[in-house]
């Protein structure tokens, strides 16, 4: 098993150092994911957030999304060489 991980680990690309403009790039992405939460069925089932059309656990799947996805753009910048 040791030697399949080591296998892999010389597989991995170089990832990037974290710069604002990756954290601009999650942010956005994080605000655009939960502005398209909005739209779904019920967005206000639970508790409610003060300020914001959606529920509590409506927002933290927002932004737990929004960060995956930012995170795939900011890999996919650094693999063709545009970030």
């Amino acid at each position: 098993m040791l030697s399949n991980l080591l296998a892999a680990a010389a597989n991995v690309p170089a990832t990037p150092a974290w710069t604002p403009t990756v954290g601009i790039i999650i942010s956005v992405t994080s605000v655009v994911i939960l502005l398209l939460s909005t739209r779904i069925e019920k967005p206000q089932v639970g508790p409610k957030l003060p300020g914001l059309p959606v529920s509590v656990t409506t927002f933290i799947a927002a932004m737990a999304f929004g960060h995956i996805v930012g995170i795939g753009i900011v890999l996919g910048l650094t693999n063709i060489g545009r970030l």
